[in-house]
């Protein structure tokens, strides 16, 4: 038996996020093992690097999964993108040790949040990214989110059913970035609570629109308190971006 290591992209629009659900909801996890199955004849359980919400993307998503099947890294990624369904790619498949596990040994995660940020709205970009006409001043924010970056208690930005007993993690980076009528927040960490980085995003949101003062972030992550915070922006415009071992 062998330890592989998988790379997938997907587009969650049609998931129910990518941890397997009671209910038979359409995971990526399930998806997946049902295309080992469908290749390889083998009833496996794969291992992802996260959980995702329903309809989160991921530009680079790891799993691990132990195969008795003799199929070489290339054959396992040929032919597991020839039965996934369209808006499931495998990028890349190596050799694990046995000890690798996609969720444990992860040391970290970056993730992405796209905003539209046009008067138009977009058929193409509807469900991969959130829409919202108000200007946005990408450089306001871009400081502002500098008060997020160290080892903080994020209890104030995380959902009120976060189950998390400790709420300190650790902000590597963060900016904020427009590329045309794109604007892209950019956050990597050591770990992230139950709708973290969506929250921090709209936090961020509130205080363009000055709902919240730019100094804000700072007195509301020492308040401990969600209702400071601003709203919890859609699942459609998150991508998990990288993923650090």
């Amino acid at each position: 038996m062998r330890n592989f290591r998988v790379t997938i992209a997907f587009l969650g629009t049609a998931y129910h996020g990518f941890q397997r659900q009671d209910g038979g909801l359409r995971t990526v996890q399930g998806e997946v093992e049902r295309a080992i199955q469908k290749l390889l004849g083998e009833t496996v359980t794969v291992n992802g690097c996260s959980r995702t919400d329903a309809g989160v993307h991921a530009n680079s998503f790891v799993l691990n999964v132990f195969l008795d099947s003799t199929i070489d890294e290339r054959g396992l990624q040929f032919g597991l993108n020839g039965v996934l369904p369209p808006d499931i790619a495998v990028l890349s498949v190596g050799s694990a040790p046995d000890g690798f596990h996609a969720r444990y040994c992860c040391k970290g995660k970056e993730y992405v949040y796209l905003i539209h940020n046009s008067q138009i709205k977009s058929p193409f970009l509807a469900d991969r990214m959130y829409r919202s006409w108000y200007p946005i001043d990408e450089k306001k924010l871009d400081r502002a989110c500098k008060d997020f970056i160290g080892e903080h208690d994020f209890k104030a930005f995380c959902a009120a059913s976060c189950d998390k007993d400790i709420t300190v993690r650790e902000i590597f980076d963060y900016k904020v970035e427009r590329e045309g009528d794109v604007v892209k927040f950019t956050v990597s960490g050591n770990g992230f609570l139950y709708n973290m980085v969506r929250i921090t995003v709209g936090t961020l949101l509130f205080i363009n629109d000055g709902k919240l003062p730019e100094d804000s972030i700072p007195k509301i992550i020492a308040s401990r308190d969600r209702t400071l915070a601003g709203k919890t922006v859609p699942p459609q415009g998150l991508y998990l971006n990288r993923v650090f071992y």
